[in-house]
């Protein structure tokens, strides 16, 4: 007999069949059993009368919460039965592994503990169903990224995340034994994408992990994330670029809405809004003073940038004006973006660069790159940076390499952002924090 999915038991009214799930509640009363028996589609009720069998009965009896288990029965029609009007009479009842009482955690209370015990017994916690919809919703969001790159035709590529030097500005990264060396986990596959322009690829896409080395405990941090990167040539500004990101995470959100429109709701307590095109754009010196204006006053040490709070106000001013929830923040100065950001023609102190503020938290970084060999190498050694350390990735640039830009985008942060959720910690299936390597 096959398994039919509790979700699909209204179909098989008056049938035999075979369930395979998790028992989620037990209520074991003098003459009748009820078990409460879920998979991933849903709920049923599941109820044996004691007197037929009482070595059966015992063997229920014997059951913890969270058993999985395997049950045929015969499905009837039950108005007055509140999980879809229909119950499951028992006929058999197969044990395949029987929980230890008692838990550690129930995903099911009332009341949950923390967030930072729920993840010691992550496998537990991520048996709520709202835990699962992340994932789902997660699921189709990825797919739907895929899907308008590839209509665009665009190129999955999968870069290595051992590098022989520390990328970017070479701060916060892990360093690692590698034979008779060190190595270092990729902080992102930038310069690699950055390599695939000078090979001729002109569009590409990668989604995988990246490592960085950041003592933060913050809602929004982790070691080690998803991060979703495109790059694209032949542009004539950043300007492409996010307007290539705004319609793409629109299409993303119209998948995620028109498949789970109704589980977001059900679960999430909101309607999902999929963005208008354009998004606004402020340029930085400009937000610096909105927020400023806000009665805000930004870290001094935050000089040409703008920290958690001012994105929170910024999210908000953004929200009021103009009824959106995204917003570009561009333009940012020289002196907090990396070497290889291209420059303003016709002011050299700001580049032509991005972060995309969702709901008032930061959830991708782009630009346009600069591809030219000679700037290249001046930008660098102004940062101070060894050209000997990065001579392999300014050796893209010598032989022939379009105009290009491109982005990376953080998924669990996209995530939080769709999906109202408080920390990053509850849109990643296992977190790395500074203190956390377990489960």
């Amino acid at each position: 007999m096959e398994r039919v999915f509790i979700g699909d038991l209204r179909q098989h009214i008056g049938a035999k069949v075979k369930i395979k799930g998790w028992l989620q509640t037990l209520r074991d009363q003098k003459k009748m059993q009820f078990l409460i028996v879920r998979d991933h589609t849903g709920l049923v009720q599941v109820a044996f009368e004691k007197q037929t069998d009482t070595a059966m009965a015992e063997k229920i009896s014997g059951l913890g919460a969270e058993s999985a288990v395997v049950i045929t029965g015969l499905v009837v029609d039950n108005p007055i039965v509140k999980l879809g009007g229909l119950e499951l009479q028992l006929h058999t009842l197969e044990v395949e592994s029987n929980a230890a009482a008692p838990l550690p955690l129930d995903p099911f209370a009332e009341t949950l503990p923390s967030l930072d015990y729920r993840l010691d017994w992550r496998f537990l916690d991520l048996r709520r169903p709202q835990a699962q919809a992340i994932f789902r919703v997660q699921t189709t969001a990825v797919m739907a990224m895929r899907e308008y790159w590839l209509q665009n035709g665009f190129i999955e590529m999968h870069s290595p995340k051992l590098m022989g030097s520390a990328s970017e500005s070479g701060a916060e990264v892990f360093a690692v034994d590698y034979f008779e060396r060190k190595a270092y986990l990729a902080q992102s596959p930038q310069f690699y994408k950055q390599m695939a322009m000078a090979a001729g690829f002109e569009r590409v896409f990668e989604i995988g992990p990246a490592f960085r080395a950041d003592p933060s405990f913050t809602s929004r941090h982790m070691t080690e994330f998803t991060s979703v990167d495109m790059e694209m040539s032949w542009i004539d500004s950043h300007e492409d670029v996010m307007a290539f990101q705004e319609r793409w995470l629109q299409y993303v959100y119209q998948r995620v809405k028109d498949k789970h429109d109704a589980e977001i709701r059900e679960h999430f307590g909101f309607d999902l809004l999929v963005p208008a095109v354009p998004f606004p754009r402020i340029p930085m010196a400009e937000a610096r003073e909105i927020v400023e204006k806000m009665g805000y006053r930004i870290p001094p040490e935050k000089k040409g940038d703008i920290d958690p709070e001012g994105e929170r106000l910024i999210g908000k001013y953004v929200k009021e004006k103009y009824g959106h929830d995204f917003v570009f923040l561009t333009d940012w100065s020289i002196n907090v973006r990396p070497f290889y950001h291209m420059r303003h023609p016709e002011n050299n102190n700001i580049t032509r660069s991005f972060d995309l503020i969702a709901s008032g938290l930061e959830i991708t970084t782009g630009a346009q790159r600069e591809h030219r060999y000679d700037v290249l190498v001046k930008q660098a050694q102004e940062k101070g940076l060894s050209l000997d350390s990065i001579q392999f990735y300014l050796d893209f640039f010598r032989y022939g390499c379009p105009s290009h830009g491109g982005l990376g985008l953080g998924l669990s942060r996209l995530m939080m952002v769709m999906l109202n959720l408080s920390n990053v910690r509850e849109a990643v299936y296992l977190f790395r924090g500074p203190t956390r390597l377990t489960p």
